[in-house]
């Protein structure tokens, strides 16, 4: 069994999942409610025998705003949606978008070779190709079967 470092952060992400989950269906609209939790973009990571794959929702946000950093275990973003300013003589401006900062590290559950990462950033839709070490593509684990003793 692999040991994996607790992440409070998904913990985080966890729970606004629930809470919006519950308040899917009813009047009281969810954005009152995770107004003030931490937002963090979606994940999505694919393995395959030589590489993992990760792809990152980030919609609306410039390259230039964020940060990726990448270890043998886990890539770390960060990273900011600014606000647009609008001016109006008239009326109001009501927004359920979320603006400010976030950040978020992502375990990963193989080494990798944190000097050959790609990344790849279209359409709000950020794709790291992660390549595995070559210990890790190697690697063999040897199954012992007990016999049952008679």
């Amino acid at each position: 069994m692999a040991l994996v470092r607790w992440n409070p952060w998904r913990e985080i992400d966890t729970l606004q999942r629930q809470i919006n989950s519950l308040f899917e269906d009813t009047i009281v609209p969810s954005t009152l409610l995770d107004r003030d939790l931490i937002k963090v973009p979606a994940a999505e990571l694919h393995e395959t025998g030589d590489t993992l794959h990760l792809r990152l929702e980030l919609p609306g946000i410039d390259a230039k705003d964020l940060d990726i950093q990448v270890t043998e275990n886990a890539v770390y973003i960060s990273g900011e949606r600014k606000s647009e300013t609008k001016t109006e003589n008239n009326g109001t401006i009501k927004s359920e978008f979320y603006y400010g900062k976030f950040q978020r590290v992502i375990p990963l559950s193989a080494r990798i070779q944190n000097t050959n990462v790609t990344a790849d950033y279209k359409d709000g839709i950020l794709n790291l190709t992660l390549p595995k070490s070559e210990q890790e593509k190697n690697k063999v684990v040897k199954v012992n079967l007990e016999q049952p003793t008679a």
